[in-house]
């Protein structure tokens, strides 16, 4: 017997790197996409436009971008493998502003010869910005690859490293 699966409902987010498709299934977020890059995605035609639902993930996304959101709160869906979930999880606690490897990151969730397959997790995150995947970079600190594009990568993480610079110098 099939599993069922829930009734999809999106909403569109203008943002400094676009336009971004946010969706969920009304309790919790499956989707962020953005417009540009390997891992862009459209609305498939039986998702439901729904703008109310997405409010509070709307909002959290301006205040991140306007660098007064640090952290996400939103209920999450992150339908992964638990190697995945394991990956998907450490990279919630990669700081704001900060970045690492993907060696250091294979260590962290105790797989340290993992590097290649935290990258296949890492670059599968359905939820970027909000797990915050564009914070781990090449071990010689270059930017890798990213889902919504190198230039994308590099605003997100510009964004953060200037926010945190104001906090420090204000």
């Amino acid at each position: 017997m099939r599993a069922h699966t829930p009734m999809l409902f999106y909403t569109h987010a203008d943002s400094p790197i676009g336009r971004l498709l946010i969706a969920g299934d009304g309790e919790r977020l499956h989707l962020i996409s953005f417009p540009t890059g390997s891992r862009a995605h459209m609305p498939k035609s039986d998702w439901r436009r729904d703008d109310g639902l997405f409010t509070a993930a709307v909002d959290q996304l301006r205040a991140y971008f306007a660098g007064a959101l640090t952290r996400f709160d939103l209920p999450l869906r992150l339908a992964g493998t638990p190697f995945q979930n394991a990956v998907w999880s450490a990279l919630r606690d990669i700081p704001y502003g900060e970045t690492v490897s993907y060696q250091t990151l294979a260590m962290r969730i105790g797989r340290p010869t993992a590097c290649r397959a935290v990258g296949a997790a890492n670059g599968a995150n359905p939820l970027p910005i909000v797990v915050p995947c564009h914070r781990v970079i090449g071990a010689d600190g270059s930017l890798t690859g990213f889902g919504g594009g190198i230039e994308t990568k590099r605003a997100l993480l510009e964004l953060e490293r200037d926010e945190v610079g104001r906090k420090r110098a204000g």
